[in-house]
């Protein structure tokens, strides 16, 4: 049995992504096929696709993925849908159940069935939608593990959200938030009314106000999106404090010391299981820009390359 699903043969520009008809993946051993309800086109697969890696990334990205295109030219790693096969050794999933989780290195999220191990699958709740369930998991998974795993961020801290609106960072905030901490926020002026709803307590403007000419001190600084060198971030921190930087270069990576963290958030089942029950309980609302159907996953894409995407945008098999 065929299904379609995005395929990237070559890197290149949004244009590189097709639809194609693809065998149907099959349950073995412990894998479960999901058929994929929605799944998020977010900044780790434009990278990919285009492979356009962190500074220093690029030797060591295409010696992993594929020296000119992706080897698993299927894109997507975080998805939700319902289950409709499982292997002889899969445990705790049946067909029927609604799921969500993340595919990591296997990727084949951008397709209508992918097939990933059991124990990366959590059960969605009746009243969480297909679309949150997927939403949630790039960009939450990176803010949770960041704030709350490595920076152990704490109720009463000040933290200041670099690149707020994104996936990324539009969970950073309210998670910040729900742990007790008081949010700063850098982003568009045209986001401003967004973030002040997600929990910001101050928000400004990155046209103008340089991060240079903050004039405060943050215990946690999150740089979601690149663009804060470690030099550059004494004058932002205060004694005790902690630089996030979710998108290392690999000199930052391998050089990081002391108050800088960097790393890769994992995607286990205990992560997602807490994103899912903020979720659940109405703390955490993931921002979703659009849910498209799959044959315009190249509009997503180019969306994404924009560099103005807000929240997360969702494609539908």
């Amino acid at each position: 049995m065929d299904m379609n699903a995005a395929v990237v043969h070559r890197y290149g520009p949004p244009e590189v992504v097709r639809i194609e008809r693809r065998p149907r993946p099959r349950a073995t051993g412990g894998d479960v096929v999901v058929e994929v309800a929605a799944a998020s086109v977010n900044s780790g697969d434009a990278r990919i696709r285009a492979a356009r890696f962190p500074p220093g990334f690029a030797v060591p990205g295409r010696l992993a993925l594929g020296l000119r295109g992706p080897r698993r030219p299927v894109l997507g790693i975080a998805l939700s849908g319902r289950v409709v096969e499982t292997g002889p050794k899969a445990t705790g999933v049946r067909p029927g159940d609604r799921v969500c989780g993340m595919t990591d290195m296997r990727m084949g999220a951008h397709a209508q069935y992918v097939a990933l191990p059991h124990d990366r699958l959590v059960a969605v709740p009746d009243h969480v939608g297909d679309d949150e369930a997927a939403a949630v998991l790039f960009g939450g998974t990176t803010a949770l593990w960041f704030l709350r795993d490595r920076a152990r961020l704490q109720a009463g801290e000040r933290v200041l959200v670099i690149g707020a609106a994104g996936a990324v960072g539009s969970h950073a905030v309210q998670i910040a938030r729900t742990l007790g901490a008081e949010v700063t926020t850098t982003s568009s002026a045209a986001n401003t009314a967004l973030l002040t709803r997600l929990g910001a307590h101050r928000t400004l403007d990155r046209a103008t106000t340089p991060l240079t000419d903050l004039g405060e001190r943050y215990d946690v600084v999150f740089d979601t999106v690149g663009v804060l060198h470690p030099r550059d971030a004494d004058a932002l921190l205060t004694p005790g404090g902690r630089l996030l930087l979710a998108a290392a270069t690999l000199g930052e990576t391998i050089t990081a010391r002391g108050r800088v963290l960097t790393g890769t958030a994992g995607s286990g089942r205990d992560l997602v299981s807490a994103l899912v029950e903020r979720v659940a309980d109405g703390t955490l609302t993931p921002v979703i820009e659009a849910s498209l159907p799959l044959d315009r996953i190249v509009e997503a894409h180019a969306r994404v390359d924009s560099g103005h995407k807000v929240g997360t945008i969702l494609v539908r098999p």
